[in-house]
C-alpha cells in the first residue's frame, strides 16, 4: 500500500519504547509527525533522534506530536535510545515504534524494495488533527533529514490550514505570502486588511495573516 497526500493515515496498535500504544489515541487532537528508521544504532538514525529530541519544544509548540519506528525489537530500542541520550546529550522523550511484523511500514509504504527489502527507507509523514496525510518525504538511508525543513513546512501547513494563503519558495514563518486564486483581487481587502501587493493578476501578495 501507498499513501498519498490527502489519504486518512492507517489506525494501528504497536509496542514502543513506551509501552502498547493506539495510534489515533496517542495523536489525539494534535498534527504528528512519524518517520521510520532502517535499524536501530545506525549512525545517521542515531544524529536524527537526538535532533528531534532536542527540539521538543519547538515540536510542542506547534501542537505536534512526534513518533518514530524501526523494525527492532523493544529491548533493542531501549538500549539505543540510551546511546542517542548519550552521545547526543538530550533526552528521548518521544515513543519508538517496535515494528517488528512491519505491519505499520507496509500500511504507509515505507519499505521500498529496491532500497531494502527488510529495511524501512527514511519515511516521514506529517499526520493533521483529522487524521489525514498533509506531507509525506522519503530519504535515503545516507542522508540525514533537515528537521529546519520539517518544522518549516509545519508552519507552512498550520497557516494554510486555516487561511486562504500558500507559501511561496523558501518561505520562512513571519514572511509574506501568496492569496490564493480562489479570492478574487478586489476582495483581498476585505479579507487582508493589513494589506497586498499585485505582481501579476495570479500572483498577490500579502502579510502574513496571523503575525
Amino acid at each position: 500500500m501507498s499513501l498519498r497526500i490527502g489519504d486518512v493515515a492507517p489506525n494501528f496498535t504497536a509496542l514502543t519504547s513506551q509501552g502498547e500504544i493506539n495510534f489515533y489515541d496517542y495523536a489525539g487532537d494534535s498534527w504528528v509527525v512519524l518517520f521510520s528508521h532502517p535499524a536501530d544504532y545506525t549512525p545517521i538514525c542515531t544524529t536524527e533522534l537526538g535532533r528531534t529530541a532536542s527540539l521538543s519544544d519547538e515540536f510542542a509548540k506547534r501542537n505536534v506530536k512526534v513518533i518514530a519506528l524501526s523494525v527492532d525489537p523493544v529491548d533493542k530500542h531501549q538500549g539505543w535510545i540510551q546511546d542517542i541520550n548519550e552521545t547526543q546529550n538530550v533526552e528521548v522523550n518521544f515513543p519508538i515504534i517496535a515494528d517488528e511484523s512491519k505491519e505499520v511500514a507496509e500500511a504507509y509504504g515505507m519499505i521500498h524494495p529496491n532500497a531494502s527489502e527488510t529495511h524501512t527507507v527514511r519515511s516521514l509523514f506529517v499526520i493533521d488533527p483529522d487524521k489525514k496525510v498533509k506531507l509525506i518525504i522519503s530519504y535515503p538511508a545516507s542522508t540525514g533529514r533537515n528537521f529546519q525543513e520539517i518544522l518549516r513546512v509545519i508552519d507552512s501547513l498550520q497557516l494554510t490550514a486555516n487561511y486562504s494563503v500558500a507559501t511561496p519558495a523558501d518561505w520562512q514563518d513571519g514572511e509574506d505570502v501568496v492569496v490564493v486564486n480562489s479570492i478574487k483581487t478586489e476582495d483581498i481587502p476585505s479579507k487582508f486588511p493589513k494589506g497586498h501587493r499585485v505582481v501579476k493578476p495570479y500572483l498577490r501578495f500579502t502579510p502574513q495573516p496571523n503575525k
